[in-house]
C-alpha cells in the first residue's frame, strides 16, 4: 500500500514538473515578452569610439619618424570644444580669442584630411590639432585630437561660417573631387577611417538613402569649400587631394612653407619613405556603379563650378 502511494506521488510530481515546463516555455515565446533589441546604425556625423571596431583599433601602431612633441607644452591642457554638425561650430562668440595665429586645416570630410595630418606629424614632428574628439584617431597616434590652441602645428576642421573662422589667421583648403569625398566619407561613417561599407548599404531602403545622402553632401562640399575659398578673410592656401596624391613631395614643402615651419631634410625624406602609413583607405572596386547617370551629371556641374572659382578648371581623377 505504501508502495502504490509513493508511485501515485512520483507521477504526481513527473506530472507537476512537466506542466511547469511548457507554461514557461510558452510565456518566454509569447510575442513582446523579450525587450526589444535596439538596431544600432552606424551614420553618425562623428561616430564614437565604439564605433571604431572597423577599420584602425588600438593594435595598429606607428613609427613615427620622430618622437611627436606640443609646440608649447604648456598649453595643451585647453582643449577645444567638440562640435558634432557641418556649419554648427561649438566656438566661443568671445572677439577677444580671434585671429591667434592658429592655421586650420579645413576640408569636406573624406578629403585625406587625416592623411595628411599624418604626413605633417611625419616630417615636423609637431602633432596636429581638431576642434573635434575622434576617440579612434586619439588612440592611434592623435593625441592632440580636442586641442585647439598655439600648441598644435594647425587644427583640423570641417565647419565654415564665422564662428567656425574666428581662432584662426590663415587656413589650409584640401579639396577632393567630390565624386571621391562622398565616398570616403560614407565608408568613413559605416566601416570607419580605413573600412569600407558594405555594399547593401548603397541598396539600404531601395537606394533612397544613398540618394539622399550624396544630395546632402554635395551641398555640403560645395557650400564648405567656397565659404572658406571666398569669405574667409585670412590668407588661405588651396591643396588639392589629387595634387598631393601625385606629387607628395612638393605639396608638402608647400605647406611647410605656408605655414613657416623649418624644414628639416631628414624628417622630409623619412616623412615619405613612411607616406602611406595607416590612414588611407586602400582602394575597393564595387561590382556595381552607386552613382546613377544623373547623379554623376549632378556631381560633374557642381564639381567644375566650384573648381573654377578655385582657380582650378583642368583635374585629374584619383582615388
Amino acid at each position: 500500500m505504501a508502495l502504490q502511494g509513493w508511485r501515485l506521488c512520483g507521477v504526481t510530481v513527473t506530472i507537476v514538473i512537466y506542466i511547469g515546463g511548457v507554461l514557461f516555455l510558452s510565456m518566454n515565446n509569447v510575442p513582446g515578452s523579450h525587450p526589444r533589441r535596439i538596431r544600432t546604425e552606424r551614420f553618425a556625423e562623428f561616430p564614437n569610439y565604439r564605433n571604431q571596431k572597423h577599420g584602425i583599433n588600438q593594435k595598429m601602431t606607428i613609427r613615427w619618424c620622430k618622437e611627436l612633441r606640443y609646440m608649447q607644452p604648456e598649453l595643451p591642457a585647453e582643449p577645444a570644444d567638440a562640435a558634432s554638425e557641418f556649419n554648427n561650430p561649438n566656438i566661443s562668440d568671445n572677439d577677444d580669442n580671434t585671429k591667434t595665429g592658429l592655421t586650420a586645416l579645413a576640408s569636406f570630410p573624406g578629403s585625406g584630411n587625416t592623411w595628411l595630418r599624418y604626413l605633417l606629424q611625419q616630417s615636423t614632428g609637431i602633432l596636429t590639432g581638431s576642434i573635434y574628439k575622434d576617440y579612434g584617431l586619439l588612440k592611434t597616434g592623435f593625441p592632440g585630437e580636442n586641442v585647439c590652441n598655439s600648441s598644435v602645428l594647425l587644427v583640423k576642421t570641417h565647419e565654415w561660417g564665422p564662428k567656425a573662422w574666428a581662432p584662426f589667421s590663415k587656413a589650409i583648403l584640401l579639396v577632393r573631387d567630390p565624386e571621391k569625398a562622398i565616398i570616403a566619407e560614407f565608408n568613413r561613417q559605416s566601416g570607419g577611417h580605413v573600412g569600407f561599407a558594405s555594399p547593401d548599404r548603397y541598396k539600404r531602403t531601395k537606394g533612397k538613402y544613398w540618394q539622399q545622402f550624396v544630395t546632402n553632401k554635395l551641398r555640403g562640399w560645395e557650400l564648405m569649400n567656397l565659404n572658406w575659398a571666398k569669405n574667409f578673410t585670412g590668407n588661405v592656401k588651396i591643396v588639392f587631394y589629387d595634387d598631393l596624391v601625385n606629387n607628395v613631395e612638393t605639396v608638402l614643402r608647400s605647406i611647410l612653407e605656408f605655414l613657416e615651419f623649418p624644414i628639416d631634410e631628414s624628417l622630409l625624406k623619412c616623412a615619405l619613405m613612411r607616406k602611406e602609413g595607416i590612414f588611407r583607405r586602400k582602394k575597393r572596386i564595387l561590382a556595381f556603379d552607386p552613382y546613377t547617370p544623373a547623379m554623376r551629371a549632378n556631381l560633374e556641374e557642381r564639381k567644375q563650378y566650384v573648381f573654377s572659382v578655385l582657380g582650378r578648371t583642368m583635374t585629374t581623377t584619383t582615388n
